[in-house]
């Protein structure tokens, strides 16, 4: 399962301006779980609900600042293992457009695997 270019306005990042000014961000979550269940009997309960996912990414990502896309992506992906039982590892990608760099560059962006067997 996988929830594609979700998009948030945040105020992250190392620098002073990036934290006042704040910057747009596109995130991807991949969701790994057996829902065979869940399709064989059309239920809910046994898959995850990608609406709550979205809601759980948005709170986290837009409440609380961080300096690192990286920090960002490793809080997030262990925070969905945590709150999902079913999963079984989560993936969290994050892009954010236009970096402070001296130069172009469209987006930097960091990825985070979690598995749930693996100590964070």
């Amino acid at each position: 399962m996988r929830l594609v270019n979700m998009v948030f306005y945040a105020r992250h990042g190392v620098l002073r301006e990036e934290q006042a000014l704040g910057a747009k961000y596109e995130i991807d979550a991949t969701l790994w779980l057996d829902f065979t269940d869940a399709a064989k009997n059309d239920d809910i309960a046994k898959t995850v609900d990608y609406g709550v996912v979205y809601q759980k990414i948005r709170e986290q990502f837009t409440q609380k600042t961080y300096k690192l896309l990286e920090t960002l992506a490793f809080d997030l992906a262990g925070n969905l293992l945590r709150d999902f039982p079913v999963l079984d590892e989560v993936s969290i990608r994050i892009r954010k457009h236009n970096p402070p760099i001296d130069g172009i560059c469209d987006f930097a962006e960091a990825e985070y695997l979690a598995e749930r067997n693996r100590e964070r």
